[in-house]
């Protein structure tokens, strides 16, 4: 569901306080976990399928992600660390994502569709009227981050931040394989027919959401990249260029990078979302294409850390 691929950095920087928080169970860490063990000549990369936004419940992490971090010395993200501290962020996005004087999304989206958003805003004890200055994207971001503050998923828990403050901590390098701007811009690109059919999946998914969600967290504890892909591409039908978009081009594009730090001598953890890793067009696919050896790192033999 289209809702769900959306679970890029940048919605985990707009995402909202969460509540309603679990307590942790320690059987989570001996979940296989969403990572793989790439081998070149020269050095060990581990990619590790992530989800941007967790509960308190959803850890600790599987015990595959410590043993990732302890064996690497750079780490590549997503986006790069700093991203969650430029405080241009809220700026840019606001900005990106408003319409010019004179416009308004409720005379651009259909009247279902204002009303299927009326109704929501309604039942969060929020005014619809708050987002009638916004592009239909951004009203699709806002809506997400909602919803899964009120399941109690934080950014702050979030693989990514998670690493990105331990290795800031520890001394580790880290990088991203993109840019906030670049990814505002694969919204500010869309057509208007596609934010509006962003904001309507947006708007459907709702219900569903908390359901789906932990189907979605089960999969990625078990590594299972398959189930994964599927869920991600229950939709493929309907919205094959919102998918080639967000998830197909941009795995390619990552590519060349992922290759150079092959090519080197550091042991590397590359941190992205879970959903990129199955599939034709995954990460893991492509790189076996180009003649790596990937495999599950829960079935690795033990490394010697370098």
């Amino acid at each position: 569901m289209i809702l769900r691929f959306l679970l890029l950095p940048v919605l985990a920087l707009l995402a909202l306080p969460a509540c309603g928080q679990t307590p942790e169970s320690a059987a989570q860490a001996d979940a296989p976990g969403s990572v793989w063990l790439v081998e070149s000549p020269t050095t060990r990369m581990y990619l590790c399928g992530t989800i941007h936004l967790l509960r308190r419940s959803d850890y600790p992490l599987p015990k595959a992600y410590e043993q990732a971090y302890a064996d690497s010395l750079r780490l590549v993200f997503e986006l790069p660390p700093s991203a969650a501290r430029d405080a241009q962020l809220a700026v840019k996005m606001q900005s990106a994502g408003s319409y010019p004087e004179g416009q308004a999304l409720s005379d651009t989206i259909k009247e279902d569709t204002w009303n299927a958003l009326n109704d929501w805003a309604s039942n969060r004890g929020l005014n619809a009227g708050t987002f009638n200055t916004m592009r239909p994207w951004l009203v699709a971001l806002m809506i997400s981050a909602t919803e899964y503050a009120a399941l109690g998923a934080e950014p702050e828990r979030g693989v990514d931040r998670v690493f990105e403050k331990r290795s800031a901590r520890d001394g580790k390098p880290g990088e991203g394989l993109e840019t906030v701007d670049f990814q505002i811009g694969l919204f500010t690109a869309l057509s208007e027919t596609q934010q509006q059919e962003l904001l309507e999946q947006t708007l459907a998914e709702v219900k569903s959401l908390g359901t789906q969600y932990q189907k979605m967290i089960d999969s990625w504890k078990a590594g299972d990249a398959d189930a994964l892909h599927q869920m991600l591409f229950e939709e493929a039908e309907k919205h094959p260029d919102l998918l080639d978009r967000f998830l197909t081009q941009r795995n390619a594009r990552w590519l060349a990078q992922l290759e150079r730090h092959l090519a080197g001598g550091e042991h590397v953890m590359v941190l992205v979302g879970g959903g990129h890793m199955g599939g034709e067009g995954g990460v893991i696919n492509l790189l076996r294409k180009r003649g790596y050896h990937v495999r599950k790192l829960s079935e690795a033999a033990p490394a010697k850390s370098k």
